[in-house]
């Protein structure tokens, strides 16, 4: 086939290295190094694997003992490769798998390699524990994910999995060879050559995948911070607006009512100038844990500006929302904050407003809820006043006006 094993084995172990130097500098460079630390030393070790069973071969002295170190070697490339997803997917770490990958390959290939020789046995041995490993790995991506990493995942999954189906394969064409020709990973056999090119490659093709994860979760996390308000952990101002349109698009289509909660921290400004601004941002803190604790799961929770927060609300009429603004007035208030030791307790004024009145647009929207708010300041603040309240209590002093 023109394939040589040893050239094929002595590129992969550079590429391996090479490999192991960009996953460091992307762990230096990440902020988060979740699993990224065991893919390093998963490529070091296939290089450095790779490369003993270049240097050593029969009969060279040491060959027994090169064996073993490389087959090791290998196994705990797979077994830190596995941990390290488990990392990257933030499930419990389990060290048993690798630790008895790990054993299992050490104590078959002393026994095999230098104790009592079987290069056999030893290859069909070595092929189906990798591809049980691999296998594992396997299964570990090939789950249900968010579609963010769904298609990294799902890549670096299947070449886990055609790696193991390529290693099954490499054990049974040994079984299955006839006695005295497989001679060990240099035999020039045309399956045999093929099989290790085919394993080799993906083996790169599992690693570009894992940095493929790494892309696409950095690009997550990115997104995530241009969403959030990086203070309170709310929605941002600019997302609100992004989510109000896709609302109100759907209100429009549908004439499902869409109902907007205006509220604000009663007297921030003197919290800021008597306590000082550190115990400000932790009162905006408690805020927002307290409202995400209290709105329901299709409720939008976003700091608005300042002190002022905003709560979009799907199919939700005016009055549904009043009873879930009373709600978190009354546990805002009771709520005591401690800073430095002192407790303090501060209340939040709402304002109300729904899409059954003002129909125009969503800014129409905002504006009536953000008059109900200021009413609500006006009128002493701590409490949650209705929008269709304020325009029935001017209709009926408008009426009184002209009767009287």
């Amino acid at each position: 086939m023109g394939l040589d094993i040893r050239t094929i084995m002595v590129m992969i172990a550079m590429l391996a290295l090479l490999l192991a130097g960009l996953l460091e500098l992307a762990r230096l460079n990440a902020g988060n190094d979740r699993g990224i630390r065991q893919w390093v030393y998963a490529n070091l070790c296939i290089g450095l694997g790779l490369g003993l069973a270049f240097f050593f071969h029969t009969p060279t002295p040491g060959y027994g003992w090169a064996v073993v170190a490389g087959s090791t070697l290998i196994s705990a490339a797979i077994g830190l490769q596995y941990h390290g997803l488990q990392e990257f997917k933030g499930v419990r770490s389990d060290w048993r798998i690798a630790a008895l990958i790990v054993s299992a390959v050490f104590a078959l290939n002393f026994w095999l390699a230098v104790l009592q020789p079987d290069v056999t046995i030893r290859s069909i041995a070595n092929s189906l524990i990798y591809a049980v490993g691999y296998a594992a790995c396997a299964r570990l991506l090939l789950v249900r994910t968010e579609p963010s990493m769904k298609s990294a995942c799902w890549f670096t999954g299947l070449s886990f999995a055609l790696l193991a189906l390529v290693l099954f394969v490499r054990g049974l064409f040994i079984w299955h060879s006839h006695a005295g020709i497989y001679q060990g990973v240099y035999t020039q056999l045309p399956v045999n050559t093929l099989l290790f090119f085919i394993a080799t490659v993906v083996q790169l093709f599992v690693t570009f995948g894992f940095v493929l994860m790494l892309n696409n979760r950095l690009v997550a996390e990115v997104q995530k911070l241009a969403l959030r308000d990086m203070l309170t952990g709310a929605f941002n101002r600019r997302d609100l607006e992004a989510e109000a349109a896709v609302q109100w698009a759907r209100h429009l289509r549908t004439g499902d009512t869409l109902a907007i909660m205006m509220l604000d921290i009663d007297l921030f400004k003197s919290v800021n100038d008597q306590y000082g601004h550190q115990t400000g941002d932790e009162v905006l803190r408690h805020l927002a844990r307290i409202a995400q604790s209290v709105i329901r799961g299709d409720d939008y929770f976003a700091r608005y500006g300042g002190e002022e927060f905003c709560i979009l609300m799907p199919s939700t009429t005016e009055q549904e929302a009043l009873v879930l603004a009373e709600r978190l007035r009354t546990t805002y208030a009771a709520a005591t904050i401690e800073f430095s030791g002192k407790p303090m307790n501060s209340t939040i004024s709402v304002g109300i407003a729904d899409s059954m009145q003002t129909d125009s647009s969503f800014s129409s929207l905002i504006a009536a809820a953000d008059q109900a708010l200021y009413r609500a300041k006006q009128e002493g603040r701590n409490r949650v006043i209705a929008y269709a309240n304020m325009t029935t209590t001017s209709e009926a002093n408008l009426m009184h006006l002209k009767i009287v």
